[in-house]
This record gives structure tokens, sequence and C-alpha cells, in this order.
């Protein structure tokens, strides 16, 4: 992997003691789950830490819920991690993808499921639309109207959602989150498609501006994988179901400042 050629930021974090179960992986896992060495983990970087984001520090290392997390797994598995940090989940998508980066969290939807392999999911979350001020837009259903400038982060579920979803007009993508409240607060963009979740933090920059009451999509953020690494995903998917129900999960919500939003339940 070339993170700097693609104009991304990697960090380094030693690994820590082992807790819990899993146990430590077995060879062959451990050849599939960090083939270099090293847990590889992407993560998605914002203005604000949510179930989904994370934020950089001053030294660039990565805080928030799926850094939490991820620092976890290595602890757990008994190997260093090296975080890919991006501006949207399509740079990390491709990473995982191509073998670029070992694990992420990310949404799960049928697009990104032909590319990688999901284990079970930690948060369920609604999509709806960040309207600027000023907009005479009231309801999810007054988006789809023509000349209605909407804008989404590229290479998501949210916005491959919303432009099969709308009709009468159409989704413009842009790369990072910053560049999308930008537009909201210039004026040049008339609602911005994201998760309930992250908008309702991130309206505080945009003055004036409103999160939609509704949704118009609902699905998970899951644990993935590379393709055709069975042995990986059997050990993150175990981690993460028993980090939901020791209260991992919980404790990284509350530490990010989400004391409010759900865990997914874990699995029967």
């Amino acid at each position: 992997m070339e993170p700097l050629h693609l104009g991304l930021l990697v960090c380094a974090a030693t690994m820590g003691g082992r807790a819990g179960s899993p146990e430590l992986p077995g060879a062959a896992t451990l050849r599939e789950l960090a083939p270099t060495g090293t847990l590889r983990f992407g993560v998605v970087t914002a203005p604000e830490r949510t179930s989904f984001f994370v934020v950089k520090g001053a030294q660039g290392n990565p805080s928030g819920v799926p850094a939490d997390l991820g620092r976890a797994l290595a602890r757990r598995a008994g190997l260093p991690i090296e975080f890919l940090v991006a501006p949207n989940s399509g740079i990390v998508t491709d990473a995982l993808s191509t073998g670029a980066i070992d694990a992420s969290f990310m949404p799960v939807d049928e697009e990104r499921s032909k590319r990688v392999d999901f284990g079970p999911v930690y948060f369920v979350f609604e999509n709806t639309y960040l309207v600027r001020a000023g907009s005479d837009i009231q309801s999810i259903a007054d988006v789809d109207r023509a000349g209605v400038r909407v804008i989404g982060i590229a290479g998501t579920t949210t916005i491959r959602t919303s432009s099969r979803l709308l009709t009468k007009t159409t989704v413009t993508p842009v790369p990072a989150v910053d560049e999308a409240l930008e537009m909201l607060v210039a004026g040049t963009a008339d609602a911005f498609a994201l998760t309930r979740d992250s908008l309702t933090p991130l309206a505080a920059r945009v003055p004036g501006a409103r999160v939609l009451d509704g949704a118009f999509h609902r699905t998970g953020i899951g644990i993935a994988v590379p393709k055709n690494r069975p042995d990986a995903l059997a050990y993150v998917s175990a981690f993460l179901e028993e980090a939901k129900s020791s209260g991992m999960v919980r404790r990284a919500f509350d530490d990010a400042g989400l004391k409010d939003l759900a865990v997914a339940p874990a699995r029967e």
C-alpha cells in the first residue's frame, strides 16, 4: 500500500495486551487477518465524532468509535495496528477490496457486499437530509423536486441510495463532509444526505440548517474484511459480538459522547 500517494494520513499505534475472548488467532487466521504482521485498519474522518466518523487529534491519531474498536481488535489478536484515515468510505472500500487494508467498519449495502465480506453490525442508522437556512424544504418528499441541489459523500451507501430514490433531481458527489457543510453555508447546495446521528451534531456548523424528520433508508455499520478471507471474517465477527455483549461498544459510544445512541443487539 502507498497511502501517501493517495493523499491519505496513516498513523500507527503499538500493540497492547490482550483481554477476554476471542482467543489469539491461529496461524491460518493470522495470515488472513494481518498478512503483513500489522493490522491495517481503515477509518473515515469528519469534523465531529459519530457512530461511524472519527476525528484526528493533534498528532493525527484517529479518535472515535471505529478507531477504539479497531485498537481493541488489534489488542485481542496480539497485533500492532496501522490506520488508514480517509475522507470518505468509498476510499476505504476501495482499499479493503484490493487488500491494501485488512479490516474496517462501514455501512452495509448490496454494492459493497459484492466487493468485501461483512460480519455483524454494531449500530443501525437512518439516512435523512440536512437542509440549508432559508430553504422551503420541509420533508424528505420535498427534496425530490426539480431544481433542488442535493449533495452526498462520494462512494457511500447514502449517496447510492439517495440517487436511486430521487427521480426529479440528482445528487452531486462531494469528497468529504467538510466540503458538503461549506456548500450549505455558501448556499450552493440545498440538502445534504447523510446519517441522522451524524447530521445532528454537524447541523450546528451550518447556521439555520435543519435536519429533516423521517428517513429514506436504514442500514447498519458492520465489520468488513476483504473477500475470500473466511478465517479472518469468523475472527472479527466473534470479536464484535463479544464487544457488544461485554459492553465494550457501549463504552466506546459513551467515550465519544454518544450516550443517546443505541448499540445494535448481539446475535442470539
